[in-house]
Formats: structure tokens, C-alpha cells, sequence
């Protein structure tokens, strides 16, 4: 693939990346199977978190890739996903692994520019227990105000106050107190909700759909907004299990991890891939998040701070709304030549580990694991 065919794979739209995605389904003749959600886009649009599976119905392996958890980082992973349908190392080595896509988890986030579902939730918080106690996050109530003050942009006192803390607790101590989750204000920041949202439940209805059954069960969960500009972080996505981790590096070579404080990013309440376990917990488990870096962490910060006050306030003159929109968009997804490329090789690279990885593993038997 030249890099006119590869830059070919980004979108400017959620529409325009749902096309894509779908045309490149047909081309290779797979159905597609569509969940669609109850509200309009924001050009009027149909939305739905559409589902590909690539290979024998009866696979005994697995791998999934999954591209819009968080709305507006839809853009580099419905295009890795197109990219993929493209290949043409589709045809695996073994008869008994396939390919399930599940592009645009959050199709409202995606075509709304936000990073929330319809909810206002991070879906990537939302996969807790809520039959028992909430997890408590009193630092992001300490600044909650501080985040989203009453106008935007903020008084300069406002950001002394919060200079300040990040001068008492680091930079990192303000991603943990922002971005863990926090399940007292709805309309606060990294909301993890008051229940399931409409996108849990459909990845738990597409897994038990798809993926239950499976022997084992790989995954590659695309993210962009953390880390250098253009780098692809492969964050270990599993329980800390030594075998697993051993296992996931010899397929994919360098990971980091969030227990071990090696990621940019950081242990999360309620990540998606918790349902895997929950729904599948037969099958072995082999998953990562490939976070690709893209501004600065204050510019990605602040740029998630205004579009959470525009939400919450609604009182932006159209200028200003459409201003924080852009910003936001392009926070997790530079429109650039230099980032998109990138973008596909290594995501590319990460694809073909994965089914390479899944052709070796030798799965146990009842009787070995027994």
C-alpha cells in the first residue's frame, strides 16, 4: 500500500468513515451486521456500531478490533480497520482463526465530536459492578470546579488554583485525579455513569454473539490522545498474569502497563475489556490498547476541558462552539500526512503479530489446564 492509498483510509466525517468501512467490507463480500442506535448523528445520520466478522464461523481463535470506544478517536481506528479489511494477508494461515470488527462503539461520540457516548460517560469507565458501591474519587472532586468553571476560557485565577495543584500532586498525579473515572457528577469529566450504557450493552451482545465459545480471544483496542505524536503505545490489556504478559510480548514485542507505571496511561475504574472475561470466561485471553500519542498532554487536556464546559453550560455563541469542536477533533486526530502513516504501519505490524500469535499459541487442553 503507497501512502496516497493509505492516507485514502482517513475520513473528515463519521459518515464518510462509515462509507468507507463498509465499502471496504463489500469489496471483500462480508456482511455487515449493524446495531443501530436510536438517535440521529449530527448531520441527521443513521448511527451504529457496525460488526464485521472475516473468516470460518466456527473459528476456534479470535481477534477483535475495536476503533471508537471514545467517540472522536473513531477517525484513526475505523481507518486501521478499513486498511485491514484491505489487506491482502486476510487470508489466514490457519482455518480456525477469524476477524471481528467492531467499528464505532460509540457512534454518537464519533459523530458528535465528543469523547462521551449520548450519556455523557466514558465508556471506558462504565464496565463496573453497579449493584455494589460506586468508586469513590475524591480528588477529581476537589477540582471539579477548577476544570469546568463557570466561563470559559478560565480567569486567570482559576488557573492559578489549578496550577497550583499540579505543582502539589504532578502532572501524573492530574491525570490519576482526572481521568480514572469519577461517578459523582454527571456532568463532570471521565463520568463513568449511573448504569450501563447503550454501548456496553451492545459490546456485551456483539461478544455474546461472536466471541463465546471462542478457545481463545485476542484483541487490539485503538486509542489516540496520549503519548508522542505518532507513536503507537501497545498497553498490556490483561489481568497481570505472568503467562499472559509473556505470552502477549512474544506476540507483540515491547508493552507497557498501567499496574506497573510504565504507560501513559493509567489504571482505569471499569475498562472494556473487563466484559471479555465476564462474558467469554472459558477462553484465553490475549488483548492490548495501541494508544497512539498526539498533542501535548496540557493541549489534549484543555481541549477536553472546553468541550466538557460547552456540554455542561450549552451557552457558546456558534463561533465559539464551533471553535471547540475543531480543537477537540484535533486533539486526538491530526489531520497530517507525517501522523497518518504512522498511524497505519504500526497498526499494521500490531494486526499481523496478532494473527501470527494466535496461529502459534498452542491452546490447552481440558486436561492440561486441568
Amino acid at each position: 500500500m503507497n501512502n496516497k492509498d493509505i492516507l485514502d483510509l482517513f475520513s473528515t466525517s463519521y459518515v464518510q468513515a462509515r462509507a468507507k468501512f463498509m465499502q471496504a467490507a463489500a469489496l471483500r463480500a462480508l456482511p455487515v451486521t449493524s446495531f443501530v442506535l436510536p438517535l440521529q448523528g449530527v448531520r441527521g445520520e443513521t448511527l451504529a456500531t457496525d460488526v464485521v466478522f472475516d473468516g470460518p464461523v466456527d473459528a476456534a481463535s479470535l481477534l477483535i478490533v475495536i476503533s471508537g470506544v471514545h467517540g472522536v478517536e473513531g477517525y484513526c481506528g475505523s481507518a486501521i480497520q478499513t486498511g485491514i479489511l484491505g489487506l491482502q494477508e486476510h487470508v489466514r494461515a490457519k482455518s480456525d482463526v477469524a476477524v471481528l470488527h467492531i467499528h464505532a462503539l460509540n457512534p454518537y461520540g464519533f459523530s458528535h465530536s465528543r469523547r462521551v457516548t449520548q450519556e455523557n460517560v466514558d465508556l471506558n469507565r462504565n464496565l463496573i459492578d453497579f449493584s455494589a458501591p460506586l468508586p469513590v474519587n475524591a480528588d477529581y472532586a476537589a477540582i471539579h470546579d477548577l476544570l469546568l468553571p463557570a466561563a470559559w476560557p478560565p480567569q486567570p485565577d482559576n488557573e492559578a488554583s489549578l496550577a497550583a495543584y499540579v505543582e502539589r500532586v504532578g502532572q501524573r498525579g492530574l491525570q490519576r485525579a482526572m481521568s480514572m473515572g469519577q461517578y459523582a457528577f454527571e456532568d463532570g469529566m471521565f463520568f463513568g455513569g449511573a448504569g450501563p450504557t447503550w454501548s456496553n450493552e451492545t459490546f456485551r451482545r456483539i461478544l455474546r454473539e461472536f466471541a463465546i465459545g471462542r478457545e481463545h480471544i485476542a484483541s487490539i483496542d485503538i486509542h489516540t490522545g496520549l503519548g508522542p505524536y505518532g507513536f503507537g503505545e501497545r498497553i498490556f490489556a490483561c489481568p497481570e498474569d505472568p503467562v499472559v504478559l509473556e505470552r502477549a510480548r512474544s506476540w507483540w514485542g515491547k508493552l507497557t502497563s498501567v499496574v506497573s507505571g510504565t504507560s501513559t496511561s493509567i489504571p482505569l475504574n471499569g475498562p472494556i475489556q473487563t466484559a471479555f472475561s465476564q462474558e467469554c470466561p472459558d477462553a484465553l485471553h490475549t488483548h492490548i490498547c495501541l494508544e497512539y500519542g498526539t498533542r501535548p498532554f496540557p493541549q489534549v487536556q484543555n481541549a477536553l476541558r472546553a468541550e466538557q464546559w460547552l456540554h455542561r453550560s450549552g451557552s457558546a455563541n456558534a463561533e465559539q462552539r464551533m471553535s471547540i469542536k475543531q480543537t477537540l477533533k484535533d486533539a486526538f486526530y491530526p489531520d497530517a500526512d507525517d501522523w497518518k502513516i504512522p498511524v497505519w504501519q504500526q497498526a499494521r505490524e500490531a494486526y499481523l503479530q496478532a494473527l501470527h500469535g494466535l496461529n502459534a499459541t498452542q491452546i490447552p487442553t481440558a486436561l492440561e489446564v486441568a
